[in-house]
This record gives structure tokens, C-alpha cells and sequence, in this order.
């Protein structure tokens, strides 16, 4: 069973754009982590999962999220830029605990802003990003603590 979990925390603005949709428990792959960066904290609300139904105050967020692999748990910190609801800029950090995660995060790194920039934050959710199924369960995670922060 894999367990993820968001945590809100500030980090250095990353460069592009990120967005998922909901908190996703996801299996595949070993371990993986990611980077990320920004800080800036909005108004809190509920924001679900679905089909562009929240309305999100621009701004820089950054959350964590937390995923299950078969060594150990492993955190991203994760940092999106909206405006209009549509992610411009993401960035992905993470703090890799075993090796194999290590390479995992690295990949999930590399690929995700062409997965995110460009979308509605609550169109997004992602499964497998760069050969990385654990990480985006973290991801995932970290999006839905975003939408909370974020909705107006």
C-alpha cells in the first residue's frame, strides 16, 4: 500500500509550471523523488479533483508530498506557478533516501514540466512521468495541498 501525504512548505520559486488533479495511490516503480522550489501561501479552501471546477488565486505555491516505496518513504517538495487557474512554471525537489529512488526522482524531474505547464490545475493528474510511477503519487499529493492553498 502506498501512502502519500501533502505537507505545505515554502521553498525557492522553480522555473516552470506544474498541476495535478487529486491525491492519486499509485504502484509501479521503486522509489522515486523530485525537486521543486517557491514559496507563497494564498487563502486556504477546499479545492477538489475534477474537471476545472475550482477558481485559484494567481500566485507561486509550494507543498510537499510523500509516497511509499518497497526501502522507504520518500518526500518531494513541489512548487507551481498559476495564473488563471493554468499552471506557467513548476518545479520538483526532492531528498532521495535510497539509491534506486535517487535515479527515479531524476527522471520524474526531467519530464514532468512537459506534463504540467500549460494545464488547469484541476485537470491535472499524473501517473507515470519519465519511467516514475512511485513519484507521482507524491506529486500528486503535494497538487491536491496546492488546490486547498490556492483556491479563492
Amino acid at each position: 500500500m502506498i501512502r502519500t501525504t501533502a505537507v505545505p512548505r515554502p521553498i525557492r520559486v522553480g522555473a516552470a509550471a506544474a498541476s495535478v488533479a487529486g491525491l492519486a495511490l499509485l504502484a509501479g516503480c521503486a522509489g522515486q523523488t523530485t525537486t521543486g522550489g517557491g514559496a507563497s501561501s494564498q487563502p486556504s479552501a477546499d479545492a477538489g479533483s475534477g474537471s476545472s471546477s475550482g477558481t485559484y488565486e494567481d500566485g507561486t505555491y509550494t507543498a510537499e508530498g510523500s509516497y511509499q516505496t518497497p526501502e522507504t518513504v520518500e518526500t518531494i517538495s513541489v512548487t507551481l506557478t498559476l495564473e488563471s487557474n493554468v499552471v506557467t512554471a513548476v518545479e520538483v525537489t526532492g531528498d532521495p533516501q535510497a539509491r534506486e529512488s535517487e535515479q527515479y526522482q531524476s527522471e520524474f524531474i526531467g519530464g514532468i514540466q512537459d506534463e504540467v505547464v500549460g494545464k488547469n490545475l484541476d485537470d491535472l493528474s499524473v501517473d507515470r512521468v519519465g519511467g516514475s510511477s512511485l513519484t507521482s503519487g507524491g506529486f500528486n499529493a503535494a497538487v491536491a495541498e496546492i488546490r486547498t492553498e490556492a483556491a479563492s
